[in-house]
């Protein structure tokens, strides 16, 4: 489990759309952030991701409910979770009380060791490419829309070298 941030936005920037006549007032402009949480299973790939205004411990925990939920129906039952160190990982109570009512050991990284938790990280890697950025989005808002697609596709159709070119979907059928 981890995060990705990326920057709101009103309307396209100049790496998309070349244009680099903005006033002042524009650039000066700050909307914030949304952050990326996502989960991914070891075993079949199968990616569960939610867009989010912060990073609390307390949205951490929602997420997580949301995303055991979402594993369920597919034959999925955690035992471990591994995540990185960040605080809202490793001091949220509710966190703890979350996994230890659902029986899910929580493991964490090294510090400054992201290659551990390497499968996640990737995940990101290829959201950022084929979501995140592939798209010249009118707003982040169209950005955010587009995420559900955008899964259902890496879920259900996209193929990946390590599962022998079958998406991640094939594999939770296989079981």
């Amino acid at each position: 489990m981890d995060t990705k941030r990326y920057a709101r936005f009103t309307r396209p920037g100049h790496a998309v759309t070349g244009d680099r006549t903005r006033s002042g007032a524009q650039l000066r402009e700050q909307l914030g952030y949304e952050y990326a949480r996502a989960i991914i299973d070891d075993h079949t790939r199968l990616a569960y991701s939610e867009l989010h205004p912060d990073e609390r411990a307390d949205t951490v925990v929602s997420f997580t409910q949301r995303a055991l939920a979402w594993y369920a129906p597919h034959g999925i039952t955690p035992r471990r979770v591994m995540t990185d160190n960040a605080w809202n990982y490793t001091h949220s109570q509710r966190l703890k009380e979350l996994l230890a009512a659902e029986d899910v050991k929580h493991l964490t990284t090294k510090p400054r060791r992201p290659q551990t938790n390497g499968k996640i990280e990737r995940f990101h890697q290829t959201m950022a490419r084929e979501w995140g950025y592939a798209l010249s989005y009118l707003s982040s808002t169209h950005r955010a829309d587009a995420l559900p697609h955008w899964l259902n596709h890496y879920n259900e159709h996209r193929p990946h070298s390590a599962l022998g070119n079958q998406p991640p979907i094939s594999r939770v059928r296989n079981l």
